[in-house]
Formats: C-alpha cells, structure tokens, sequence
C-alpha cells in the first residue's frame, strides 16, 4: 500500500444507500512511471461498497498511437479503452460494467478535417460517445493549462467551431472542461450548437489557487449567475463532481487526515445545491473524477458526500442523479 492508500485509509465510513445504482460519468485510466490507474485499481475503488453498475470513461491522452498520421494517433485511447470495457462486457468481473461509455480526444481545431478523426473513433468501438477537448486555460502562470494545449479564447475560435460542427453530424457529445472565467465562451458555444449535447465537466472549473486564492465567495458569486446562465441552454448537461483537486483551493490534499464526508459537504455544498437547483435533477450527475480526485478523499467517502447533498431528495430525483441522467446524456441506454 502507499503513501496515498495509507493516507485515505486513515478515515473510512459506513456506505450510505448501499443498494442505490450508480453509473460512474466520469474517471481516468493511465499507466505512467510512478503512477497507474487501471482496471485492478478501478475495481478496487468502485466496488469498495457503493453499487457502482457502469462507468463513463473520460480522456487523459493514455495510449495513444506511437505512430501513423498525427491526428489519428488519439484513437489509440479508443481501442485501449474498448479492451477494458470488453473485460468487463465478458461477466469475468461480476455485472459491473466499466467504460460502457467512451470520451476520447480529437483536435477540433483541425476544422472540418476532424471528421476522419471522429470516423475513426466510431470504427474503434462501439462504445464512443463523444469527445473531449480540454480548454483550460488562464492568463496567470500560476495555472497550468489542459493537457491538449488550448489557447485563450479557443472555444469561440471559428476553426474550432467548424470542428465542433462535425459532432453534430454525427451524433456525438462534447465533454467541456476549462476554467470558472471561461465559462461565457462555453455559453456562447452552447447557444451556437443547441442540438449539440455538452455536459460541462467539473462545475466550470472554479479556480482556488494563485491569483484566485482568499477569493472563494467573489469567484462564486460570478460562477453562480454564468451557471444559471447556461442552464438555459436544454442541450446541456452538468457534472456534480471534481472540485476537490488541488486548483480548486480547498486544500484538502495537504491535510494530516483526509477529509469525511461531513467535510466534503460543509465545503462544497453549495456548488451541488445550485446547479441542481439550476439544471434539474434530469440533467445532472454525480462523478468521481477518480483517479485525480484520489489526491484528497478515497471513493466511497465521496459518494457518501454526494448521497449526503441530495438525502432529501426524491426516489426519482435520486435515480436521475446517481444513474439515469449519466444514461441517458451518454446513450447508454
């Protein structure tokens, strides 16, 4: 076990609604030097108590093509991914589904010319549902750009968005991930596509370090109306999730004990509460964001976090939330 394993250990709960479904929207799978998330460690952490039925796996460029045209080289993660997903598909694993969905990377900045990246994709698996290109992005070297390089102002750009007019034609989702002062490009986005499903990732990315640390009730007073905002757009989902990693400033991950769920809910329950208040329990999910989020709290004290936020709710509010809105955003169904 290691230092990360021993650390989470250190709090665990009693599960919370053992028997509720749930569909995971949103975690990662990688092999790196020093650091692997695959299904071994997957299993692991969904099946520590909390009925975990299916996944939605989310991109994090691992394995990608080590040759063969530039573009194309991204489909590797497809066909890694659909070999995890067949694992599971074969009932060695019990009735746990992993990766039942599928959000790769395609560039959308290659313009219409990504649609041959896209086709690929489909070809690859039957479970790819979509893409994501992370835009992440901030004037202050204090926050570290996505993973896919965006440039500011990326998604009102007219290259991405003959791009992102090739999901449509197919029938594909877009995942959006950025940072909480972005979050009109998206609307604008949203409004330009409405017959695009987005599902924003993560809240918006509400920022807790550099230039944005001590400033956490002014950030949410302008994420909070950007958020009401884009809730008008029908064509958009929302991710419960995601927003205790390390740029979000709540500094869990830097704490002698790891945080309980108490803890979890006291610090980002309002997050929860508005965008469900918002989008309706019809169009939102809970997600893991696992492994990143395994830097400040273990699986099953999340979900217990998160069945905490909604304990009023309805059956059917809880249904929706938990598994059927996932479902039903990524065609699961």
């Amino acid at each position: 076990m290691d230092e990360r394993e021993q650390w989470l250990g250190l709090v665990t709960e009693e599960i919370l609604e053992p028997e509720l479904r749930i569909c995971d929207p949103h975690h990662h799978l990688w092999d790196l030097p020093g650091s692997r998330y695959l299904l071994d460690e997957l299993i692991a952490d969904t099946q520590s108590g909390h009925n975990v039925v299916s996944t939605v796996f989310v991109e994090c460029a691992a394995m990608y093509r080590a040759d063969g045209p530039e573009a194309l080289r991204p489909v590797g993660e497809t066909e890694f991914v659909n070999g995890v997903a067949a694992m599971c598909a074969s009932g060695s694993y019990g009735d746990f589904r992993a990766c039942a969905g599928i959000v790769s990377f395609a560039d959308l900045n290659l313009g219409a010319a990504v649609g041959e990246v896209l086709d690929a994709h489909m070809a690859a698996s039957s479970r790819f549902r979509g893409i994501r290109h992370a835009a992440g992005w901030d004037a202050s070297p204090d926050i570290r750009s996505s993973h896919t390089n965006p440039f500011e102002g990326m998604l009102l750009d007219p290259k991405f968005r003959e791009g992102f007019a090739e999901l449509g034609k197919r029938g594909l989702s877009f995942d959006a991930w950025f940072y909480h002062p972005q979050m009109p490009e998206l609307i604008d986005l949203a409004r330009a596509f409405p017959h695009t499903t987005i599902i924003l990732d993560h809240f918006g990315g509400p920022l807790g370090i550099g230039p944005y640390a001590g400033k956490s009730d002014e950030i949410f007073a302008q994420w909070k109306e950007h958020i009401a905002e884009l809730a008008q757009c029908p064509s958009v989902f929302a991710k419960l999730g995601g927003v205790v990693m390390p740029i979000n400033g709540f500094g869990f991950h830097k704490q002698s004990r790891p945080p309980s769920s108490d803890d979890i809910v006291e610090a980002t329950g309002r997050y929860y509460r508005h965008v469900i208040d918002c989008f309706g329990a019809d169009r939102c999910m809970f997600e893991s964001n696992f492994a990143v989020e395994k830097q400040s709290v273990s699986y099953h004290v999340l979900w217990n976090a998160f069945k905490k936020m909604v304990a009023d709710g309805s059956e059917d509010e809880k249904r929706a939330l938990f598994h059927d809105s996932a479902a039903r955003a990524y065609r699961l169904v």
